[in-house]
């Protein structure tokens, strides 16, 4: 009542007509600790003044007054202060929001000034975040968070790095933002340190845990260096080249380079010969000056590769002693006698020699048992000689004769005995009509049978290291006609063409593939076995021609991420590299024409061979076959799938279909193919979605795994997982689940499974290729899509250089072989080795018609290949 009394009557003063203005208002202010905190408030003209606190009248004994005059105006002053302690705020603390007001009177009026806040100050302990150690690459974005304990007023946040202070005004690759993340936008090798977050206020400073970053730096290969020189001087040695992980070094933990530092590579450096005399030859007759002479030649041996000259004369010449040398010189008469013998003889030898040339071009044509009229209308029809007209391109509208039969022989080939017909090649059109003349071709009888091929065999010292029984061999006897061998379903074949073996020869050859146990091929490094391991033979059969031995492979192949090189194993065992594809062959004996799933070796030495590769780098990917199989029937509760991962090449598919049928598996679903890469990370697989109501999984993990390196080497040719599946009940018959193949860090392969197991279910059609369906030998001409007589009239029009470019060349660029042209061009004939290729290639499904048609193009740039005579037509 006091209080209220001193409010209502204020004293008036001179200058009561105005109302009071402050000067001074109360401000926000924290309470430290205990420490009790002062409000002021002044105003002009003022009678009275007095605090206000959270809407009670603070007691006048609390207020200190102090009054004074303002100088400029005269009025009074009046000044009034209070305390607040820490207990007046925590009285009401958890309702609101402590608050003082001053409130000043003169006679006119009151005034009130703003509301000041009286608020305890703290700062917690504990960061609500706190950043935490990282190990980042080099140029990696680093995001380091932090917030701040809970704080009045809020805390304050700046960033140390080993004890001193980040400035983001100083480092534009550092930037704080607004949550107070320390965000570095490229990590430095110099941003590795130690960095702790500080919050602050007017309380107290904390700091956070200290996060040690890490900026790390994988290593990277340098170049290669340049290949070194041949390791031996003389012969067959290795040259090697190296690199170095310092591009960059690694540091701070960063990986080291992945791959080989040092890379060899077979060279053969040409040893050189010395020259060597020859015997001296006999002394010459004694000439006029009575002297006579005699030579030699440095040819026994030349020298060559560098070698060293003969040393010493070449022609030794010394005095005669006989007593001709003083008798006169003959006379004219003499001369003219010898000079006409000398002719006579001669005239007598050319005549000699055109009558052996007559009697070899009469022998030239083919022989009785070559032509047969199956072989000249095999591949053509008799056609008109006129050339197509402009809307039908294809050559002389030339059709294979369906109606004919191929002929398949087993056994030798051997003449009549009878004296057979020739047969002259007319020199007319190129694909002009043959003679009706009557041609037949003459066998023997039958083969004999493996059991017999293989007794021969055995009595050869090479047959120790060829596979026993005839499952995956083919074998026949050939002559100088060619022919084929083929293994069923492998796509493995070996093309013998015509003129390869000598005529009057016969050979009796056999093709054979070998598992992987029969033959050990030593891989070093990061190479790996990309096709399946051939032989053909007998070793040391003279060829005259390339034969080409088609087999599959499993590499994806580019020249950036590949060393591909063919292997021949020597008659000592080990083995060689005899050619390295996409270089210039260093012997004419081998060529390799590499295609997406098969390649083709031309061959003139027949042995055992094998396409190994050598990554360059981890891009390079291998091709595997992906291929489910499960049991026909499944009497036990118990039911396993089998998944199989091969090497995608037939003969590996061929073997594990025969291994399935005898332990009764069934095929489920085509087959996947997954690109194996080598980045040394293992294969997994995983079976998902199985109805848990009806099965359950046996197995003990989620996932299984096969290692890398017994997928990469290719030695084992298939590898398999097993899952082992559980029926609930056995009414139980159809599974449907998922089936996950992937390579770690990699992409993979699903199979959906969904099959019914009370249902017998036989292998796919597929798995018999029609184009492998025949006899594993064919002899002759059955064995060709191009009839004999064709193929030679294309050789001898085509092999010659043609105006316009009309020649063998044109050929190849038409067939998309033109990549191969020096090969060819280091035959005797270009256009033979073209069409062995499109033979090996075509064989039995190629399309003849499109093969006339190119031949067609190449004679239009060339009017002189429709040249016909009178005669011909």
């Amino acid at each position: 009542a006091q209080q209220s009394a001193t409010v209502a009557n204020p004293v008036s003063g001179a200058s009561s007509d105005l109302l009071p203005h402050f000067q001074l208002e109360p401000e926000d202010v924290y309470i430290v600790k205990n420490k009790a905190v002062s409000l002021a408030c002044r105003a002009t003209p003022a009678t009275q003044i007095y605090f206000k606190c959270n809407g009670e009248w603070v007691h006048q004994g609390d207020h200190v007054t102090q009054h004074s005059t303002d100088r400029g105006t005269g009025l009074p002053v009046m000044e009034v202060r209070i305390e607040v302690t820490r207990q007046q705020v925590e009285k009401i603390f958890g309702l609101e929001e402590y608050w003082c007001q001053c409130v000043a009177w003169s006679s006119s009026g009151t005034t009130k000034s703003q509301k000041a806040f009286v608020r305890i100050a703290y700062l917690r302990k504990n960061f609500e975040q706190e950043p935490t150690a990282r190990e980042v690459s080099i140029e990696q974005g680093i995001v380091l968070p932090c917030r701040p304990p809970e704080g009045i007023p809020p805390a304050e946040v700046e960033w140390l790095r080993n004890e001193e202070l980040v400035d983001p005004a100083l480092d534009a690759n550092i930037y704080v933002t607004p949550e107070h993340s320390l965000v570095l936008r490229q990590a430095r090798l110099a941003d590795t340190a130690n960095y702790t977050c500080v919050a602050k206020n007017i309380v107290a400073r904390r700091r956070s845990a200290s996060a040690a970053i890490t900026v790390y730096v994988n290593g990277g290969w340098s170049t290669w260096t340049q290949w070194s020189g041949c390791s031996t001087s003389c012969g067959r040695g290795w040259q090697k080249r190296s690199r170095t992980c310092t591009n960059p070094t690694p540091l701070n933990g960063g990986a080291f380079c992945e791959g080989q530092n040092v890379q060899k590579t077979a060279c053969t450096t040409l040893c050189p010969v010395d020259g060597a005399w020859s015997e001296w030859s006999k002394w010459s007759v004694c000439g006029a000056e009575c002297t006579h002479w005699r030579s030699r030649e440095c040819s026994e041996p030349a020298p060559r590769n560098g070698g060293r000259d003969c040393h010493g004369p070449e022609l030794d010449t010394r005095n005669c002693t006989s007593e001709l040398c003083s008798h006169a010189a003959p006379g004219a008469e003499d001369v003219a006698l010898y000079v006409g013998l000398v002719a006579v003889a001669v005239c007598l030898v050319l005549l000699l020699l055109v009558g052996v040339l007559v009697y070899c071009r009469k022998k030239g044509g083919l022989d009785a048992d070559v032509a047969d009229s199956s072989i000249l209308t095999a591949g053509f029809q008799p056609v008109s000689i006129k050339p197509s007209k402009a809307d039908n391109p294809s050559l002389l509208t030339i059709q294979p004769d369906l109606s004919t039969t191929t002929m398949t022989y087993q056994g030798s080939l051997c003449p009549r005995q009878d004296g057979p017909a020739k047969l002259q090649l007319p020199n007319g059109h190129l694909l002009s009509p043959l003679g009706a003349g009557r041609h037949t071709l003459h066998h023997s009888s039958p083969a004999a049978e493996g059991a017999d091929f293989v007794a021969r065999l055995s009595t050869q010292s090479y047959f120790r290291s060829l596979p026993r029984g005839t499952t995956n061999m083919a074998y026949g006897t050939f002559n100088f006609l060619g022919g084929r061998l083929m293994i069923p379903n492998t796509g493995i074949s070996l093309l013998i063409p015509p003129d390869a073996i000598p005529r009057g020869k016969i050979y009796e050859v056999y093709l054979t593939l070998h598992k992987q146990e029969e033959v050990r091929l030593p891989l070093a490094g990061c190479q790996t076995l990309l096709s399946p391991i051939v032989s053909c033979g007998p070793p040391g059969v003279l060829l005259t021609r390339p034969a080409i031995l088609a087999m599959g492979h499993c590499v994806e192949a580019s020249a950036e991420n590949w060393s591909i090189r063919l292997k021949k194993q020597s008659c000592e065992g080990t083995w060689e590299d005899v050619l390295q594809l996409g270089a210039e062959p260093c012997t004419e004996l081998y060529y390799c024409q590499l295609e997406a799933q098969a390649c083709y070796i031309f061959t003139e030495q027949l042995g055992r061979f094998a396409l190994v590769g050598e990554s360059l780098s981890m891009a390079a990917s291998k091709r595997l076959k992906l291929v489910l199989f499960a049991p026909a029937a499944c009497p036990s509760l118990e039911y396993n799938i089998r998944v199989y991962c091969l090497s995608d090449t037939q003969d590996v598919l061929k073997e594990v279909i025969q291994l399935e049928k005898q332990l009764g598996g069934q095929l489920i679903g085509a087959p996947r193919v997954l690109h194996f890469k080598d980045s040394y990370h293992n294969l997994r697989l995983s079976i998902h979605d199985m109805p848990s109501s009806l099965w359950k999984s046996k197995l003990l993990a989620s996932y299984q795994e096969i290692p890398f390196y017994h997928i990469w080497s290719g030695l084992q040719p298939f590898l398999h997982c097993t899952f082992t599946l559980e029926r609930l009940s056995p009414s139980t018959c159809e599974l449907a689940c998922k089936i996950w193949v992937w390579q770690v860090e990699g992409d993979g392969q699903s199979f959906t499974v969904n099959f019914n197991i009370a249902k017998d279910t036989r292998f796919s059609d597929w798995l018999v290729p029609d184009s492998e369906v025949g006899a594993p030998a064919l002899v002759g001409p059955s064995a060709f899509k191009i009839p004999f007589l064709i193929r030679q009239k294309i050789i001898s029009s085509l092999d010659p250089p043609g105006t316009r470019g009309a020649d063998w060349r044109t050929l190849a660029q038409k067939l998309n072989l033109d990549s191969h042209l020096s090969f060819f061009a280091s035959k005797p004939s270009p256009t033979a080795m073209i069409l062995n290729l499109w033979e090996a290639r075509h064989f039995p499904n190629g399309n003849l018609s499109q093969l006339a048609a190119a031949v067609a193009e190449v004679g239009k740039q060339d009017s002189a290949l429709f040249a016909v005579s009178e005669a011909e037509c």
